[in-house]
């Protein structure tokens, strides 16, 4: 990546701004003072926020919205034949990918902290993020979702280290600096690119190789084991097991959203009674990383447990929407069968009297790639309810649609729109219940028409 790639720039244009991964960049750019313009073609929660900040957002991608720009960055699900984009690599202005840039951010900081794996890294970015901020930490953040505590994705500090989210989709991680790099798990996704597992566990030992200084990683995950082992680093290992450097004990399910449990080091108990406020063995595992990796960066024992007690969850992870009669609205991004196991268990062990699931299925190819196992987990839930598949950058040449899914579920049923379905589910749930919208596209927006709208 050049040294001097934002020299003389002052206009940046996204093409695509609305995204998650273009957020947090946005933000970035624009405190620091750079002119920022974008376009999109689907109104979102992420869009209003960047109108609120006075950015230019164009709700339509057409070749004159890169005038006048001095730097155009675009995301990888844009297809190529976006006029837009075309557009812009035949303009002659310099042109990046949404990661390039990723990387020439993180290339500026020396304590860089890559959150990684397949699943769990936003949580844990903000989990880590929170504490820092609650130790005194000056710290700069890149966040694939919204933390409330600084108001969006992304924040800009004036000391040396960066949180940041790391995405293993394309390679897109080994554009990055990693200083530090935490490994959550490495499981079957985005095999539309990788083909293999080999494939993907040889991604990330390269990620492994490129980490100037410690690897923090999961010791009872298998895959990651496997690509960490050799590597001359230093290694620091946490799990729910014994054997890991750090781990917990004490696990005691509270009520509700609550657990409480106590970290331990080396066969020592640190630090007791931690409260835990976002609920799932999972998230007990994601904290246990972020806490592993703010005790290498140098935060005392007695300062981890008030940034975690805060932590009141991240954007679209179990994110509480509101309450309609009677019936609990929440949000997940939730989009891979290993992701919506965990979130529907730790759904059902929260006192509800059904659990409600209205899905949205993301690109073709995952969900015929996987569809006995969407299948399986799915059915964790009292009532399944699908909506159409969301492509993304990808066209349906294989033919997959969701009421595919839906003849795999017992008592399955799906809708064209999201209108419908929740118009279905709020005729249907009772009080006490509780209705989970999942997925990684913008299935959130009948969470919000449920509670909001009340179709």
């Amino acid at each position: 990546m050049s040294s001097d790639l934002l020299k003389d720039v002052k206009k940046i244009h996204f093409i695509g701004i609305g995204g998650s991964g273009m957020f947090p960049l946005v933000q970035i750019l624009y405190k620091k003072g750079y002119i920022i313009t974008g376009s999109d073609n689907n109104e979102s929660d992420i869009v209003k926020m960047e109108r609120g900040l006075g950015i230019d957002v164009i709700m339509d991608q057409k070749a004159e919205n890169i005038k006048n720009s001095d730097l155009i960055v675009y995301t990888s699900a844009i297809l190529n034949d976006n006029s837009e984009l075309i557009a812009a690599k035949q303009s002659g202005i310099k042109t990046i990918e949404r990661n390039d840039l990723l990387g020439y951010i993180t290339s500026k900081y020396s304590d860089c902290i890559c959150i990684s794996g397949t699943h769990g890294k936003t949580t844990t970015t903000s989990i880590l993020t929170q504490i820092l901020l609650d130790a005194d930490m000056d710290i700069s953040a890149i966040i694939g979702g919204k933390l409330k505590s600084i108001d969006g994705y992304a924040k800009i500090g004036n000391s040396s280290i960066l949180v940041c989210e790391a995405c293993e989709y394309e390679d897109h991680f080994l554009k990055l600096y990693p200083d530090i790099t935490v490994i959550l798990n490495i499981d079957n996704d985005h095999m539309d690119y990788f083909k293999s597992m080999e494939n993907l566990k040889r991604s990330f030992k390269t990620f492994c190789k490129s980490t100037r200084k410690t690897i923090i990683y999961n010791g009872d995950d298998a895959n990651t084991t496997d690509v960490v082992l050799g590597i001359d680093k230093k290694r620091i290992s946490f799990g729910f097991s014994s054997k890991n450097d750090y781990y917990p004990e004490n696990i005691n399910k509270i009520s509700g959203l609550k657990t409480t449990f106590s970290l331990c080091k080396k066969g020592k108990i640190i630090c007791e009674n931690i409260n835990l406020l976002v609920p799932g063995e999972h998230n007990i595992l994601n904290a246990v990383a972020a806490l592993a990796t703010a005790i290498e960066v140098g935060i005392p024992f007695e300062k981890l447990k008030y940034g975690l007690e805060n932590f009141k969850g991240s954007g679209r992870r179990f994110e509480f929407i509101g309450e309609v009669d009677g019936v609990t609205v929440v949000d997940d991004y939730g989009h891979h069968p290993t992701e919506i196991e965990a979130t529907l268990k730790a759904a059902k062990n929260c006192g509800f009297e059904k659990v409600w699931v209205v899905h949205q299925p993301f690109t073709y190819s995952r969900t015929k790639m996987l569809m006995d196992e969407f299948a399986r987990v799915l059915s964790i839930a009292d009532r399944v309810i699908l909506t159409e598949i969301m492509g993304s950058r990808e066209k349906n040449t294989l033919n997959v649609y969701s009421r595919d899914l839906a003849e795999r579920i017992p008592g399955c049923k799906w809708f064209k729109t999201q209108k419908e379905a929740a118009s279905y589910v709020l005729k249907n749930a009772k009080p006490g219940d509780l209705v989970i919208t999942l997925g990684c596209g913008d299935i959130y927006k009948a969470a919000k028409m449920m509670v909001f709208d009340k179709y």
